[in-house]
């Protein structure tokens, strides 16, 4: 998975959280010839472990990982970030593991990381198909947040366009898995489990580990996840 540097590429941050779909963006993103610059955050979430996979994973593609600290159990309001039990059984609307403006804080950050770079692009692992009904994982979000970009920043006022790719949005979590695995990602480096425990091993009950283990199952590969 790792790329060789080329004169003249076109960088871009990339948003790493150390789940399925990340690694899956930054994938994509050097196969499209990006000079690609990972980026963490440590948000207080209750699977800490995603942060070691952020690592291994940025390692595995040799790229820059920068992780930034940004605490936001003082928000609160999320069962990975406050004292909810995470549920382990599908639920209808929109579930407690939604973390308030999560998408929009993290898009804000690796905005000013492109900036600072000299970067007119981002990507981020959104998906509008096999997901667990986060508002900010839709189509509408992205574009309403790559329009503000446009007139917030430095960069697009001298010229550049920054713009928000997000590789995923439209595919099914087995057609990622797949797109992932022609790319030479190991899915086992990966943690999507809301409450994995320090070594990374997930719970296999919580709606992320369903829907990873059905997304495995529908692309017809072995899941390599860690249960505990």
């Amino acid at each position: 998975m790792a790329e060789q540097k080329k004169a003249g590429q076109k960088k871009a941050v990339v948003l790493v959280s150390g789940g399925l779909d990340s690694v899956t963006a930054l994938a994509m993103a050097q196969a499209d010839g990006f000079e690609c610059f990972a980026l963490s955050v440590d948000y207080g979430q209750r699977h800490r472990s995603e942060l070691d996979a952020a690592k291994r994973v940025s390692d595995a593609a040799a790229v820059p990982l920068k992780i930034l600290p940004l605490d936001l159990r003082a928000i609160g309001g999320s069962a990975l970030t406050g004292d909810i039990d995470v549920p382990e059984d599908e639920t209808n609307g929109i579930p407690v593991t939604y973390v308030p403006a999560r998408n929009t804080i993290m898009l804000s950050l690796a905005l000013a990381y492109a900036e600072v770079l000299g970067s007119d692009d981002i990507f981020i692992g959104v998906n509008a198909v096999d997901y667990s009904g986060y508002p900010d994982c839709r189509p509408e979000f992205i574009e309403a947040y790559q329009s503000m970009a446009r007139l917030a920043t430095k960069t697009s006022v001298e010229g550049g366009k920054m713009t928000i790719h997000t590789p995923l949005i439209d595919l099914t979590k087995a057609e990622i898995i797949q797109q992932g695995t022609a790319l030479g990602i190991d899915y086992s480096m990966t943690v999507s489990c809301y409450q994995a425990d320090d070594a990374g091993r997930a719970c296999g009950v919580c709606d992320s580990c369903r829907i990873r283990r059905e997304g495995f199952s529908a692309a017809g590969l072995t899941d390599p996840t860690l249960y505990s």
